[in-house]
């Protein structure tokens, strides 16, 4: 029996995994430093949330908002 707050964790990994290649490709930093990039963004807290649902959204999806959320 599953509970009303269901666990996301494999598609946090996999969003967060491709997350990271878009931005070391993107930087040109290695995989390490694009992950804690991640980490330590704004949009890390936001799909951490189960409320608000951006463990549905595509990784390019939440690429993009982490674009708009991290201005370099």
């Amino acid at each position: 029996m599953k509970s009303n707050k269901e666990d996301h964790s494999l598609a946090r990994t996999i969003i967060v995994s491709e997350v990271t290649k878009m931005i070391a490709n993107k930087y040109k930093v290695s995989l390490d430093e694009a992950r804690e990039m991640f980490y330590k963004s704004k949009v890390s807290l936001i799909l951490s949330n189960n409320e608000t649902g951006l463990y549905g959204d595509s990784p390019l999806s939440v690429f993009s908002l982490f674009e708009q959320l991290n201005k370099r």
